[in-house]
């Protein structure tokens, strides 16, 4: 195979336009190595695996006759072909020379077939790096060799470690620019290895390349007869893929899918995660517990014998054991962990800063959750590994968190299993991905914290009181006339004998949130604290009556999801914001204009209004006395 684009002939492979289906069935069972390529801007990481696709037959006639063209318009090679444009595919990366976003590619050898992810260098884009990070079980560090480790070298190299990819290469690139000097590649394999070992890599492979010139690539360079060990793609052939690792660890598969196609069958289907498993192997339903034994494996084409990590299966259970989206199958003797209390390293993906105490969906495997962050231990500078004190993390933050889950997770510590160990947290509100996170081991409060059964139920409580239990939620700004009703409304409720107490604004501050203040974070946590208090009270069997501004849909919906269906009635104090600044008793708005009150609602810090309330009150077409008339019609009625 040549080394340079020079060769006269440039011949991809024939059985493709020949026959397809015989091109596919030759590479059905070839293994499956998925890498990245990283490092600093313009270490070649696009121009590499643009010679890998070129050098493995991947390139089509048309393509070429594309490329060549486009090397001589926006090239940055001169008249010679310019590799990196077939990887940089948006018009930004054209121009500017630059990786932006992650680029997949697909080649193969004769030995294996390989999924390369071009990740981009630049800081501000580490979530892109991350991204393309979480399924590779290799990645190419690219070093210049005129500059050497720089900082995104290290950066790169922690968040690889960080992800759990298990194989490293060092590419000492444009090696053909410093005249394939044995001593500076040696000095950047002392510099870097010093490195490796502060952030726990103690192994990796170290190879000599020129990308553009193809030395070392994939046969072995005249120009570096120093140099004895393997070229890159021989490399790649050779090392182990998370598949075959996965396979020596106890089983493990997340349902994805109960399979029921008809009343004689019932199977369970998803991806095995680690393990193996056969019929007649005692297995455990998490996270429930419940035991039982396979009778089958079910697949498409036939039923197996064994199956092991990463295959797509359907199982079948050999008794009655209730299993459904989101369970864990596992090996019976060996179990993963079930908790809902965790510390876990959080990479902050989102342009708005992460919120202390917010409720976010979490997604890990088939597995959702509601889950509530606590503000970071610590932030990492990926750029010093020192670890800083922070409050919140910001796009591109990595830190050390504590979260907990509203239901028992089923999982595994990400070094160990990375399916049952890595999860995403997903924004409510827009349900966009805003981090990425890999769980380090479960609280040990958690482990020893169970809830006390009681004999005296809620039910109990309230039938004692003769009334349903309930939280009547008043939200709306500041001058709305919240409290105003509410005070009415227990009024009205006091003098029909019934049990309630009201939660104010303004007094829950003076006791039980004085140590909160107005920022985001505070709000929320005041909102959560108030909700926890409020359904001990309808466990109590009362009729608790709120009035706070709870400027934020999430928060309103987290306490929602505390009580039983039906208790929560959420009542939206509707009052234009002009309006309620003309009524301003207290002069918070005059304040707040003059900008001697931060974090004012309805001012500099917004509000969300209810969209579906189960209750509206026009405060400009109706007295208090006829909101609070109504809203007890709707209490009792209902």
């Amino acid at each position: 195979m040549p080394n340079t684009p020079d060769s006269p002939v440039y011949v991809t492979d024939a059985l493709i336009a020949e026959d397809i289906d015989a091109y596919l069935a030759q590479h059905q069972q070839k293994s499956l190595l998925r890498f990245i390529t990283c490092g600093s801007v313009d270490d070649g990481k696009s121009t590499l695996i643009g010679r890998l696709l070129y050098d493995s037959k991947m390139i089509f006639e048309d393509q070429l006759a594309a490329l060549e063209a486009d090397s001589k318009r926006v090239g940055t090679q001169g008249q010679e072909i310019d590799f990196a444009l077939l990887v940089d595919g948006l018009a930004a990366e054209r121009e500017q020379g630059i990786t932006i976003d992650v680029a997949y590619r697909f080649f193969t050898t004769e030995k294996r077939k390989f999924i390369v992810a071009d990740t981009p260098g630049h800081e501000q884009y580490t979530r892109n790096m991350v991204t393309g990070a979480s399924t590779a079980d290799l990645a190419v560090i690219l070093i210049d060799a005129r500059k050497g480790v720089l900082t995104q070298t290290r950066r790169h190299s922690y968040l690889a470690h960080l992800i759990g990819v298990r194989h490293i290469v060092l590419a000492v690139n444009k090696m053909d620019l410093v005249g394939y000097d044995k001593a500076i590649f040696e000095r950047i394999l002392l510099s870097y290895r010093a490195f490796a070992t502060e952030i726990g890599i103690t192994q990796f492979t170290a190879i000599p390349i020129s990308g553009f010139k193809g030395d070392n690539i994939t046969t072995r360079s005249a120009n570096t007869p120093w140099y004895k060990g393997p070229v890159l793609v021989e490399h790649l052939e050779a090392v182990e893929v998370a598949a075959q690792h996965e396979v020596e660890k106890p089983f493990r598969m997340s349902v994805q899918w109960v399979n029921r196609p008809n009343l004689d069958f019932r199977g369970f289907s998803g991806l095995i995660a680690g393990g193996s498993v056969k019929p007649g192997d005692a297995v455990r339903v998490l996270p429930s517990g419940k035991t039982t034994t396979i009778s089958r494996i079910v697949t498409l084409d036939q039923d197996l014998d064994e199956a092991v990590a990463g295959q797509s299966v359907t199982l079948c259970f050999a008794d009655e054991v209730d299993c459904s989206r989101g369970d864990v199958i596992a090996a019976a003797e060996a179990p993963p962990e079930v908790a809902d209390q965790f510390e876990a390293t959080l990479v902050w993906m989102a342009d708005e800063a992460m919120i202390p105490g917010r409720s976010y969906w979490l997604k890990l495997a088939t597995q959702s959750v509601s889950a509530t962050v606590q503000p970071p231990k610590y932030e990492v500078n990926v750029n010093t590994m020192e670890h800083l004190a922070a409050k919140t993390l910001e796009l591109n933050g990595i830190g050390v968190v504590e979260l907990t889950t509203d239901k028992p997770l089923v999982f595994e510590a990400y070094s160990n299993n990375r399916t049952l160990g890595g999860f995403i947290l997903i924004d409510k509100l827009t349900n966009a991905t805003v981090a990425a996170g890999m769980l380090h081991f479960s609280l040990r409060r958690a482990q020893n914290v169970h809830w006390q059964a009681l004999d005296i139920s809620r039910e109990a409580h309230a039938g004692l009181k003769n009334q349903k239990p309930a939280v009547l939620w008043f939200t709306g700004l500041s001058g709305s006339g919240k409290s105003t009703i509410a005070n009415l409304v227990e009024k009205k409720l006091h003098r029909m004998n019934r049990h309630t107490f009201l939660l104010d604004g303004d007094n829950v501050r003076h006791g039980l949130n004085k140590d909160l203040g107005f920022t985001e974070a505070d709000r929320i946590e005041n909102i959560r604290r108030v909700g926890e208090v409020a359904r001990l009270m309808t466990d109590a069997g009362l009729i608790v009556i709120t009035a706070f501004i709870s400027p934020f849909k999430a928060e309103r919906d987290m306490v929602r999801a505390m009580l039983p269906e039906g208790e929560f009635v959420e009542i939206f104090i509707d009052t234009p914001l002009a309006e309620a600044e003309l009524r301003d008793v207290k002069g918070l708005y005059k304040k707040a204009r003059s900008g001697q009150l931060k974090n004012f609602t309805g001012i500099d810090s917004p509000y969300e209004a209810p969209e579906n309330a189960e209750i509206r009150i026009d405060t400009t077409t109706m007295t208090p006395e006829a909101a609070a008339e109504l809203i007890v019609d709707h209490l009792l009625g209902g």
